[in-house]
């Protein structure tokens, strides 16, 4: 019998309007916290292309490829600018009992 052949799973391959990437980012955060959400910047960026990320923000290719993975720390002001190549923004709600 021959096996059939099987390919990776990208989601990039998915999130091909800025609603529903925003969704999978809003996700991402909720799920995951900051790793979740830096690997979902780096998902979304590869949906948008991410030399055109890279040029939109300024960061060479690699430094934001190492920037937007799971294990990525990048300072807010790099965060902010990825969001805003994307068009995105991060928004910040009540979430439950305030420290008194």
């Amino acid at each position: 019998m021959k096996m059939a052949k099987t390919q990776e799973f990208d989601p990039a391959e998915l999130l091909d309007d800025q609603e529903t990437q925003a969704r999978y980012l809003r996700l991402a955060l909720e799920e995951d916290g900051l790793p979740g959400l830096m690997q979902a910047l780096g998902t979304v960026a590869r949906a948008r292309g991410m030399a055109s990320v890279a040029e939109a923000t300024g960061l060479g290719r690699e430094s934001l490829y190492k920037t937007l993975r799971e294990t990525g720390n990048p300072r807010v002001e790099t965060l902010m600018q990825v969001l805003d190549a994307l068009g995105m923004r991060l928004t910040v709600e009540p979430a439950g009992t305030p420290l008194t």
